[in-house]
């Protein structure tokens, strides 16, 4: 898990506050080992969600010859294993993004994305506006005002922030200012596929957690819902886009290795979900505009600079220190 943690990138976090500058490598191993932990327990999560959904629950019998120990601990994980994989899903993209960004440019994509996508789901499932009649059922967490789970803004919030980190990859190399507004929509793009081939198997599979009301032709889902989840999307990456101003974010293939493993982790169980549920047609859509692009993008990204923690010194040449070194994430575009 080296490419979680690497000093030389977090430090740049530390660095940015003056409270955290007395043991910076410290807080950055520390920082580190969080961020390993977090999206540990996301991958984790998301295995035993689809061990429980695609083995378990077809085989009733295996369940009911269960202790009833192991009855409980199967009702529990089943109950709660959803807001789990989003939760940690949520904290492995915050402590990645306060690596990547900074706490201030985080908050500041974070903030919107969870707002604006709560906005919508709640006047979705109120008015079918934007993404059409639906409703959430359980096993999602608390709904917030009867309507939405809680979970649901979260994982906007960590897939929506590895597609747009991937998605700036195309910014990076134009100069134009239409780049802008490419990168925005090829980042609600990545987030809507993932979406293509989540919606159906979460919709009628064994066990559904959403419902649609007045069902379209696209494995029971209507086209608009596809418009609402692009629009949500690209609103709440304009917003966060606007709002870090001249002070862009410029990463390279290593730092970019985080987000690509979460959106990979989220995107490859939505498709082994479509695929243990019959599904076919949705994964391959999704894996042409979502998953395809995702990994073409990342490895068109620039390679990562030599670690400036293996330089070394020579003769007459001051070793680097930690308070020079700098993530390439902080670079201001000209």
């Amino acid at each position: 898990m080296r490419w979680l943690s690497s000093s030389a990138v977090l430090v740049s976090l530390p660095l940015q506050f003056g409270v955290w500058q007395t043991f910076p490598p410290l807080l950055a191993s520390i920082g580190g080992l969080l961020e390993t932990l977090a999206l540990g327990l996301h991958i984790l999560s998301l295995f035993f969600g689809l061990a429980g959904l695609l083995w378990v629950v077809p085989h009733p019998e295996w369940v009911a010859s269960l202790p009833p120990i192991g009855l409980q601990a199967f009702s529990l994980s089943m109950a709660n294993g959803g807001v789990a994989y989003m939760v940690s899903g949520a904290l492995a993209a915050a402590l990645m993004g306060s690596r990547l960004l900074g706490v201030r440019r985080l908050l500041m994509f974070l903030i919107p994305a969870v707002g604006i996508s709560l906005a919508s789901e709640l006047l979705g499932t109120s008015t079918g506006i934007p993404f059409g009649d639906y409703g959430y059922l359980s096993g999602l967490g608390y709904k917030i005002a009867g309507l939405v789970p809680f979970t649901i803004p979260l994982s906007w919030f960590y897939v929506g922030l590895s597609s747009y980190l991937l998605a700036r990859v195309a910014l990076q190399a134009g100069r134009h200012w239409l780049i802008h507004c490419e990168a925005i929509l090829l980042g609600a793009l990545l987030l809507t596929a993932w979406d293509f081939v989540l919606d159906p198997a979460m919709t009628r599979g064994l066990i559904p957690f959403w419902t649609w009301f007045q069902p379209g032709p696209f494995f029971g889902m209507p086209l608009q819902n596809f418009g609402g989840w692009m629009l949500t999307g690209a609103a709440f990456m304009t917003v966060a886009n606007l709002l870090w101003g001249k002070d862009q974010p410029v990463l390279n293939r290593r730092q970019l290795l985080g987000p690509l493993v979460l959106y990979v982790a989220n995107f490859a169980f939505a498709l082994l979900m479509s695929l243990g549920s019959g599904i076919f047609a949705p994964a391959g859509l999704g894996l042409l505009l979502g998953l395809g692009p995702a990994l073409g993008l990342w490895w068109n990204a620039p390679p990562a600079p030599e670690d400036p923690c293996h330089h070394e010194a020579v003769e007459g040449e001051a070793a680097p220190t930690w308070q020079a070194l700098e993530d390439p994430g902080w670079a201001r575009v000209k």
